[in-house]
């Protein structure tokens, strides 16, 4: 990738829309933009700049406007002729205050596919190179405006599905996670330097550090390296969601409960038993994580071929959940069913639904179980509020990872941790064995590079291509 070519790219989403922009990026961008715009002031740093989209001269030639042009072909004047395509407005980022540290020109008009192709074209005509997928936010990164997780943050951030998963990937973006890490890299570096002294300078009298330093040193870098692998956990149900499955005899309510959550009629509700056939799914933020609510169908004996495998799509969801919803009618007593489901669902993370509350009359034992349990009644809306606090006190919601800053979400970073983890233990074990500084070192470079393959500091090219290769065009 040559970081002196001019990029351009279209970085609003494809389809029409009131705005649409094309980004340039490189030095030559104020040159190339400056033939296809008549603005009504000069292009100042940071500022948007009213003008009109206008048709160029030819290609390669130099337009009458040239004669009027400012001195680094920012703006131009155009020839009476010209014909005007649209009314924009053009920011100018100079270098290197601008994302990529280049040179960035931002044209908006109005987000008409055609008008936008079109843009792209003149520039490509004049010496821009097509964008690739991520190419600015990479620039960003190689130019050192932005490290490796801050740029994985902007794609997270782009991704979100919640307003909770953008103000994660904002804080990843401001470098929490980078800022978590830099503490335990010093300590690292400095243990590491510690034992260098001792080899290097042994003659000088340097003293070696005895095993008891050591070990509280790698004391120190593991508690807080174990806490930012166990963030992981929590992290990447606020990065990917998780899927929940209601499941239930027929006629227990799994359907009307469905379209609480669901806050819409989403799914047919009938007073017939066996209504639900097939499966439905949508998702909901429930504590700003991305949930996939899943209906089923009533477990029970078929009654015919249809319904059978119904009941053999909602065994499949069952097993595929990371969270059940094992509902059951509270107005009867337990039945078998209910308590092979209940079986089924053993060493599960699972919440017992108890539904239909509101006509209770009369009180029925209720199933043993060590799962959580909660009252509701579907038809009134009565325990909703305390349902989604017990799905959300499973995720984690409601502990201190929720008020965490920094913490793992991609499994690329916590792949990176538990490499460390294992060659500071590594490292932990020679120190017992006494084998000599020459070798323990080559455990801790170890423990070290992971950790500095998160931020970017030590990374392949084709590590770099597989992240940025899934950002889109654009940024």
């Amino acid at each position: 990738m040559n970081l002196d070519d001019t990029i351009v790219a279209i970085a609003t989403p494809p389809g029409r829309g009131g705005i649409g922009v094309v980004r340039l990026a490189g030095p030559e961008a104020c040159a190339i933009a400056a033939p296809m715009l008549r603005l009504k002031h000069e292009l100042e740093p940071g500022r948007a700049v009213f003008g009109e989209l206008i048709e160029p001269c030819v290609a390669g030639t130099t337009p009458l406007s040239a004669r009027s042009r400012h001195t680094e072909g920012r703006t131009g004047v155009s020839a009476p002729h010209d014909q005007r395509i649209d009314e924009v407005v053009v920011t100018y980022f100079q270098k290197p205050h601008s994302y990529t540290t280049d040179d960035i020109i931002e044209i908006s008009a109005h987000g008409s596919p055609v008008v936008l192709r079109h843009i792209v074209e003149i520039a490509l005509a004049r010496g821009a190179r097509l964008a690739e997928p991520g190419e600015f936010t990479m620039r960003a990164f190689l130019n050192g405006r932005l490290d490796l997780t801050q740029a994985e943050a902007v794609r997270d951030l782009i991704d979100s599905q919640t307003l909770f998963q953008a103000k994660v990937a904002a804080q990843q973006l401001e470098g929490a996670l980078s800022k978590r890490l830099k503490p335990i890299k010093q300590k690292l570096v400095e243990l590491i330097a510690l034992l260098e002294a001792g080899i290097d300078f042994a003659e000088d009298d340097v003293s070696v550090a005895p095993d008891t330093t050591i070990l509280n040193h790698i004391a120190e870098v593991r508690e807080p390296l174990e806490q930012l692998a166990a963030s992981f956990a929590y992290g990447n149900l606020v990065h990917e969601g998780l899927t929940l499955a209601i499941v239930g005899r027929p006629n227990v309510g799994k359907s009307s409960l469905f379209n609480q959550l669901v806050e819409r009629e989403r799914a047919i509700v009938t007073a017939q038993p066996g209504t639900t056939r097939d499966l439905v799914s949508e998702t909901v933020a429930i504590g700003g994580i991305p949930v996939q609510l899943v209906d089923t169908a009533g477990i029970r004996r078929a009654l015919d071929e249809a319904e059978s495998i119904g009941i053999r799509k909602s065994m499949e969801a069952l097993a595929d959940a990371d969270l059940v919803l094992v509902v059951r009618d509270a107005t009867q007593p337990a039945g078998e069913e209910d308590r092979e489901l209940l079986s089924q669902v053993e060493g599960r993370a699972a919440i017992v639904v108890e539904n239909k509350c509101d006509l209770r009359s009369s009180q029925f034992p209720v199933l043993s179980s060590q799962l959580p349990r909660v009252m509701t009644s579907a038809l009134t809306g009565e325990g909703i509020p305390e349902l989604r606090a017990a799905i959300l006190q499973h995720v984690g919601g409601e502990s201190g990872a929720r008020t965490e800053t920094g913490f793992l979400t991609n499994v690329r970073h916590q792949k990176l941790v538990t490499d460390s983890l294992a060659a500071l233990e590594a490292a932990a074990n020679a120190v017992a064995m006494r084998v000599p500084h020459e070798m323990l070192l080559l455990d801790l470079y170890n423990t070290l590079r992971p950790l500095d393959e998160i931020t970017g500091a030590t990374t392949t090219d084709d590590i770099l291509n597989l992240i940025f290769g899934t950002f889109c065009v654009g940024k």
